[in-house]
């Protein structure tokens, strides 16, 4: 019974961890009505506890939160007057005490969330910021052909490296390395938007085929990544504000447009693939495995109405010219629509 208990609980927390909290705006709205210490405010502990709290307010009422680490004690959203002022007097309070022991160790408390810390978020910023910088390098037209060559691949392998970790962060590692094991840890994992980008990343870096264009989504990733952070961390600075408030606000403003933008290049390099077949760098192997991945972010709920909504347009144009010019077509474009729905 236990057993039963358990698994549909495990099963809607990792729909809750799969869930893209970055385009629900009521994720925002909730996020910053949340007081809790700036330090904590990038711990991945505290965020994932409170996505786990707005998915059962919003979205499935019947998921059972999981407690903070000891580490990282929770913060209430809206702490009332009276806890406050007495949570207030008894820190004035004890500080006469604690202000030798602080003195003594040299740090005070009040530098600690100023101090710029390894924790996930800031490896994925700067992992991303680097992938962002070298993507660029590498669609510079005056960038030498050896140098772009090798930049195009390192972004590749950033994005892919900086998708592993995020996986890791979030679903761990299989419980069990057994087949049955890995089965179930893959089938958590594989609507993930970060499992998509990895097995995207790996198509591309592994092929002799080098389709700059492939990179934008690459940039747009990167760019949304490190725009959240510069607004979450550095909002304070001087410098954010005079050179990177506006352009970080855009970004932010306009995730939707750039995911369709990404989806419109993901859907592109699939053709292109197909007419790289004529060519002598064709990749018969490749082009298999890309569309396979084109049918998953179709389905994966973080991608799939970005994909729908280009598919669609596509539809709209191509359909009129089959049944208008080729109507033998017909046929074997319902068996592809068929295999593809599957």
């Amino acid at each position: 019974m236990g057993e039963e208990r358990e698994d549909p609980q495990r099963l809607k927390k990792i729909a809750a961890a799969a869930y893209d909290y970055e385009n629900d705006p009521r994720w925002a709205d909730y996020w910053a009505n949340i007081l809790i210490p700036p330090h904590m405010s990038s711990s991945p502990d505290v965020i994932s506890h409170f996505k786990q709290k707005f998915y059962k307010r919003y979205i499935d009422p019947e998921l059972l939160v999981d407690t903070m680490s000891v580490s990282s004690p929770s913060m209430p959203t809206r702490p009332s007057s009276s806890s406050s002022s007495r949570s207030t007097s008894d820190s004035a309070g004890s500080t006469p005490r604690t202000s030798g022991a602080s003195a003594a160790s040299g740090t005070s408390p009040a530098s600690s969330p100023t101090s710029l810390r390894w924790d996930n978020q800031t490896i994925q910023f700067s992992v991303n910021a680097w992938v962002f910088l070298v993507a660029v390098l590498a669609i510079l037209p005056l960038v030498p052909r050896h140098l772009s060559n090798r930049a195009y691949r390192l972004s590749f392998m950033g994005t892919a490296c900086s998708s592993l970790y995020s996986l890791y962060s979030l679903y761990g590692k299989p419980r069990e390395w057994n087949l049955q094991g890995l089965q179930v840890y893959f089938r958590s994992i594989v609507m993930a938007k970060d499992f998509i980008y990895l097995i995207y990343c790996v198509t591309f870096v592994t092929s002799h085929l080098s389709l700059k264009f492939a990179l934008i989504p690459i940039l747009c990733r990167a760019l949304v990544h490190v725009a959240k952070f510069l607004r979450r961390n550095f909002s304070q600075s001087s410098l954010y504000r005079k050179y990177l408030e506006e352009p970080c606000v855009w970004v932010e403003s306009n995730t939707t447009t750039l995911n369709i933008l990404s989806s419109h290049v993901e859907i592109g390099n699939g053709f292109l693939l197909i007419i790289s077949l004529l060519s002598w760098q064709r990749n018969l192997i490749q082009t298999f495995v890309y569309w396979q991945l084109l049918k998953l972010m179709y389905h994966a709920p973080v991608t799939s109405n970005y994909h729908l909504s280009v598919w669609t347009k596509i539809g709209r144009t191509v359909h009129p010219f089959i049944q208008r010019w080729a109507p033998f077509l017909e046929t074997p474009v319902s068996a592809v629509q068929r295999w593809w729905l599957r």
